[in-house]
């Protein structure tokens, strides 16, 4: 399985040798041949999905975050400055990084707002290109949804979650998924659609997130008959029993795995892996049973089981056991045969939350780590004056990459 991994990265021209279209069968994702593949991948966090933290700030909404400098530029130089981010922020030579370490996958985070913009759309056939340039599965993931599908940021959230009730929100989420089926129906290159990231539904989950679900890959299918369709679990893909059965073919079932996450996350200082982290022992058996349940529930229903995210705040190599703990998580996936996507590419280095394999340790004024204005906030006062020095702090030339985490990675999957 692995050795037909690293082939998918050789081919040294796409249109020569494309990969294959995959699917599911029995249990496994299949090329064409029927042969088996591992999706190993990492996450594109951050680029279409601005998130605070990645930039070094506060976890406030996209949306705020654009409020606040439409008050201080205008419409018009908000839309500069957001197609300046994307194009510096991931570019071909970060698909090109991604190669060389040996992964066959992205998976890219997008807000649903990205389709409703003039031209938005053309990001996504941006990133579609490099990863047929480079030969690499792209997985499409709606990180925010119309109405917000949790209260957190990362669904673009200022606090509330309104799409479960609200069946106009829903028909625009169909909609706009039905359109990407539609767009891309015959891209080989999407490995599949990551439909919805981290829903959280806390009454009727399993009514109402299995029926939402079903309609939502009706509207799929109904244009896309090719595509693996990803269906995360509850509570922030972690509860898949919400989903239960899967009720048609070529589906996978998707979790997030970042336990424990005082220590994964680096919240409570002085924690240690293997050791005692929020009143019990954390060592490489009891990550394994907890992911046990997964790899069972995906046996007894015949599905594959796809990890979208998972990742640690790296301090050091020897320091702490995060080192540790990514390796048994690997060696675990590994074993259990999961696919997965680790999170991030890339973020501004900081002391909480899972690192990015390129790590940007300088500290400009619109970083500013001391404070008492963190990140990305500090865009609405200096962007004016100071445009061109950040917008090329962006680019990954000026990131360093994290051997120690880059080795693990590039290691497991060659």
């Amino acid at each position: 399985m692995k050795a037909l991994l690293r082939a998918v990265n050789r081919h040294p021209e796409y249109m020569n040798n494309p990969p294959p279209f995959l699917t599911i069968k029995n249990n496994k994702i299949v090329d064409n041949n029927n042969d088996g593949i591992s999706l190993r991948g990492v996450n594109l966090g951050g680029w279409l999905m601005m998130e605070g933290y990645i930039l070094c700030g506060r976890n406030i909404s996209e949306k705020s975050f654009k409020r606040q400098m439409v008050k201080y530029y205008g419409k018009k130089r908000l839309e500069g400055f957001t197609l300046a981010f994307r194009d510096s922020f991931i570019k071909e030579d970060d698909f090109k990084n991604i190669s060389a370490l040996g992964m066959n996958c992205i998976r890219l985070p997008f807000n649903f707002g990205l389709l409703e913009e003039k031209n938005g759309i053309d990001f996504l056939e941006k990133a579609l290109s490099w990863c047929e340039e480079y030969n690499i599965y792209c997985i499409l993931d709606m990180h925010a949804a119309p109405g917000c599908q949790n209260s957190d940021w990362h669904a673009d959230s200022d606090g509330e979650s309104f799409l479960w009730g609200d069946i106009a929100y829903q028909k625009r989420f169909f909609k706009l998924w039905q359109f990407i089926a539609d767009r891309f129906k015959d891209r080989e290159i999407i490995a599949g659609y990551d439909v919805l990231n981290e829903p959280v539904i806390r009454k009727q989950p399993k009514k109402i997130l299995r029926n939402f679900y079903k309609e939502a890959v009706k509207c799929i299918r109904q244009v896309d008959r090719k595509h693996i369709i990803f269906l995360e679990g509850n509570f922030w893909a972690q509860i898949l029993e919400d989903i239960e059965e899967p009720f048609t073919d070529n589906l996978s079932y998707s979790i997030h795995y970042y336990h424990p996450l005082d220590f994964t996350f680096n919240f409570q200082r002085g924690l240690a892996y293997p050791g005692k982290i929020q009143g019990k022992d954390w060592n490489r058996e009891r990550i394994k049973r907890d992911l046990e349940s997964y790899y069972r529930f995906g046996k007894k229903w015949g599905i594959p089981i796809f990890v979208g995210e998972f990742g640690v705040n790296l301090r050091c190599e020897k320091c702490a056991g995060s080192v540790s703990w990514l390796k048994d998580i690997l060696e675990i996936f590994d074993e259990f045969d999961f696919h997965w996507t680790y999170w991030t590419y890339k973020s501004i280095a900081n002391s909480v939350f899972p690192d990015g394999i390129y790590q940007y340790l300088l500290n400009p004024p619109w970083v500013r780590r001391e404070g008492p204005i963190y990140g990305w906030e500090n865009f609405y006062s200096l962007w004016k004056g100071r445009e061109e020095e950040i917008v090329r702090s962006w680019e990954t030339q000026y990131f360093e990459k994290n051997r120690f985490l880059s080795d693990l990675l590039h290691k497991s999957v060659t």
